[in-house]
């Protein structure tokens, strides 16, 4: 059963028969709004780009996005750069891939961003959601709906956070300005 999670949201991600997860993948899809014009209504392409940024309290300490598919450690991987979108109905056009058992215990927070590489705004955007689904049954835990559009290129979507020895997932939904996650870090600081 999807969990819809509102902006501050919180989830916990032990199994329902006491289990943990071990892998979760992240995955975000949209779609590029209709404009009106003069000869009919049309779409044009977005970039978004999915990141999660791996963190030890408050310092990034490892990355993985579209220029770097997996993190230095290995435990967080990308599968690759979507450059149009288009799925925005529940598939997935971008995904990051977490296992959890390998993250390393420093690393307490992983924080998702989508941010828009060729500058277009939210108001472009329609059907953007950033979803959690267990890795091993493909099961959907949680949806986070991008609501709204507004005159921003990024949004600081999502954390997996430690909690005591499992792990949490709370949707953020903070919007942002940037091209890549780097010109967020501050920002993400801020919510951690």
């Amino acid at each position: 059963m999807t969990v819809n999670l509102s902006k501050g949201q919180g989830i916990s991600l032990q199994k329902a028969d006491g289990g943990t997860l071990t892998a979760v993948r992240m995955g975000l899809g949209w779609q590029a709004a209709p404009r009106r014009g003069l000869f009919g209504s049309r779409t044009r392409e977005i970039d978004l780009d999915a990141s999660a940024v791996l963190f030890a309290d408050k310092q990034p300490v490892d990355v993985a996005f579209f220029q770097q598919l997996v993190s230095k450690d290995g435990s967080v991987r990308h599968t690759g750069d979507n450059l149009v979108g288009g799925a925005g109905q529940g598939g997935d056009d971008e995904a990051i891939l977490v296992d959890l058992q390998r993250v390393p215990v420093h690393v307490n927070n992983i924080v998702f961003t989508v941010n828009s590489f060729t500058g277009q705004t939210f108001a472009e955007v329609q059907n953007a959601f950033c979803r959690l689904v267990d890795e091993n049954t493909g099961q959907e835990l949680a949806r986070y709906t991008l609501d709204g559009g507004g005159p921003y290129t990024a949004q600081i979507m999502a954390k997996v956070h430690r909690v005591g020895n499992g792990w949490q997932m709370t949707a953020i939904g903070t919007p942002a300005n940037g091209r890549t996650f780097q010109d967020l870090l501050a920002e993400i600081q801020g919510v951690l």
